[in-house]
Order: structure tokens, then C-alpha cells, then sequence
């Protein structure tokens, strides 16, 4: 283990330090609670043997903060030539695991050792379970929230990461920006082509999309079918519009054919734009970019529409 040994004699420390390396243990000295603390928290030892009376601090004050400043838990022994059961208690209470009268038996050290070796190997233990709990939580959450064709966010994580745009663009009074995007005549390609080659197809224009949409808040998802929305803060209406028609190009010019439309594939886009406010809803921004899509579409498909302000200013 690595143990950080806390005493204000030197002898004591040196005498400490043998029987602990003889015992097969790597020792970490300090001599006041002060150093104690700063130890702890730069070392990460598996046990503290400390002294209770110490100038600067004593040993009870120094478990105390220990265990107040960090949520990890590792055993504190205390070590003191007060044998008064008072005292005893008074360490358990500051926050010590165990309590040895100095001078200390070298059987006991050695028994105490080995329980708290065991303690140690199992708290290590326990605490690579818990990296992999958490890093398996965050591939389950990232798969919860990524659409399984397309690799884009899904509805889910779209919701989520609206509502916090929302929010933070009422804060900083900054614009906010929604497409949404449609593939024309989308139907008759999964018809004509088969439902294989309609997953390509989508899988393609969604790789186009992550592509296009470059800023780590922007986020692109599939919305639906062959429906999806981008969100842009910090964009106002003028941008949006850009960023559209730029996007309608970009699945121009991916060339797959559709000879029901036209030729090759095409998407239509609608936009809304708004500086929200504290009654802004996610569903009134895709709503309002959604009216400009139907627009679009009426219009005669592959291009740009965009709609006022739905909510806020």
C-alpha cells in the first residue's frame, strides 16, 4: 500500500518508516496535519497513520478536513500515547477508522495492516467498477441519443439540446436558428430503388450533413423518415438562410440518382429565426421552420423558405 505516515518526531517517523517498508509498504512522511492534508490530496495514499497531537494542526482537525473535502474514503489509523477511552472516541468521531496506543506492537501494526490491505485492494476494486459503470453509462447515453441509421442526434437529444439553446440564448439575448429539411419525392425513390438503397441514400445526405454543419453547439439530426433539423444558435436569419442554401447545394451535388425526380436527389429546406424569450418553445422554433418547409415545398421543392419570427423578438 502506499501509506502516508504523519508524526512530528523525527525518531518516531524513522523508526515507523522501517517497519512499514520491512513490512513491504511505500511511506510517505509529513509531520503536522497541515502537510497531512496537502499530502493526501497530492498523493492519494491507501491508509493514513497519523499522530493526534501535532503543531500546526493535530491529527483530529486534519481527519476532519479530509473527510470533508473529498468523497473518496480511505482509512485513517490514529497513533497516540493517550489511552484514555475519551480520546478514543474523540477520534472516531473526527473521522479515524482506528485508534493505536504508541508505542505500538509490532504484531498489531502488522495485523492492522493486513485488514487494511484487504480494505484497499477492494476499494480499488470498487472503484474500477465504477470507471466502467460510468464509461458504459456514457456509450448507453450516447447510443440513446444518436439516431442508429443515420449517426445524427436523434428526437431525444435534439429536445434536450434545444431546450438548453433556448435558455441560453434568452440569457445572452442572442438569435437562434432552426432548419427543417426535407428529401423531395422521397417516397417514390424508396419505390423505385427499394428500401435498401433508400437507408444509402440517407445515410449519405446525413454524412453531408454532419459534414456542413461544423460548430461544436450546432447540431444536426434525423428528425424523422427522411426529415431532419438543424439547430443553429447564434445565427440570425441571414445566416440561416446562408447556411441552408448551402446545405441544398451540398445534396445537389452529391449526384444520387432519382430519375422520379428529376434526376438525382434534392432537399428542401425551411428556417425560423428568433431572439427567444422566457415563453419560447422548441416546439414554436420547429414549428415555424417547419411552416417555411411546407412553403418550400408548394413552391416547387429543392430550395429555401424561411418564416418570421415565431416567438420572442
Amino acid at each position: 500500500m502506499k501509506i502516508l505516515l504523519v508524526d512530528d518526531t523525527h525518531t518516531m517517523r524513522m523508526l515507523m518508516t522501517a517497519i512499514l517498508e520491512d513490512f513491504g509498504h511505500n511511506v510517505i512522511c509529513c509531520e503536522n496535519g497541515e502537510e497531512a492534508v496537502e499530502n493526501y490530496l497530492r498523493e492519494h495514499p491507501d491508509l493514513i497513520l497519523m499522530d493526534v497531537v501535532m503543531p500546526v494542526m493535530d491529527g483530529y482537525q486534519a481527519a476532519i478536513k479530509i473527510r470533508a473535502i473529498d468523497n473518496d474514503w480511505v482509512p485513517i489509523i490514529f497513533l497516540s500515547t493517550r489511552a484514555d477511552p475519551r480520546d478514543v472516541a474523540a477520534g472516531i468521531e473526527a473521522g479515524g477508522d482506528d485508534y493505536l496506543i504508541k508505542p505500538v506492537d509490532e504484531t498489531v501494526l502488522k495485523a492492522k495492516l493486513i485488514a487494511m490491505q484487504r480494505i484497499a485492494t477492494m476499494r480499488h476494486k470498487l472503484i474500477g467498477l465504477s470507471k466502467d459503470l460510468e464509461k458504459a453509462n456514457s456509450v448507453l447515453q450516447r447510443q440513446a441519443e444518436v439516431d442508429g441509421l443515420t449517426g445524427l442526434a436523434n428526437r431525444r437529444l435534439l429536445d434536450r439540446h434545444l431546450g438548453m439553446e433556448i435558455a441560453r440564448c434568452t440569457r445572452t439575448l442572442s438569435p437562434l436558428s432552426v432548419i427543417m429539411a426535407d428529401l423531395d419525392h422521397f417516397k417514390t425513390y424508396n419505390d423505385h430503388y427499394g428500401h435498401l438503397a433508400g437507408d444509402a441514400c440517407l445515410k449519405k445526405v446525413a454524412d453531408a450533413l454532419k459534414s456542413a454543419i461544423s460548430r461544436s453547439n450546432d447540431l444536426a439530426c434525423r428528425y424523422g423518415g427522411e426529415e431532419f433539423c438543424i439547430v443553429l444558435p447564434d445565427t440570425d436569419k441571414a445566416g440561416v438562410v446562408h447556411v441552408a442554401e448551402q446545405l441544398r447545394l451540398t445534396i445537389e451535388k452529391l449526384g444520387i440518382p432519382h430519375i422520379t425526380n428529376g434526376g438525382c436527389v434534392s432537399m428542401s429546406l425551411g428556417t425560423s429565426t428568433t431572439v427567444p424569450d422566457k415563453n419560447c418553445t422548441a416546439e414554436q422554433l420547429i414549428e415555424g421552420a417547419d411552416q417555411a418547409l411546407y412553403q418550400a415545398k408548394l413552391a416547387g421543392r429543392n430550395r429555401v423558405f424561411s418564416s418570421a419570427s415565431p416567438c420572442g423578438a
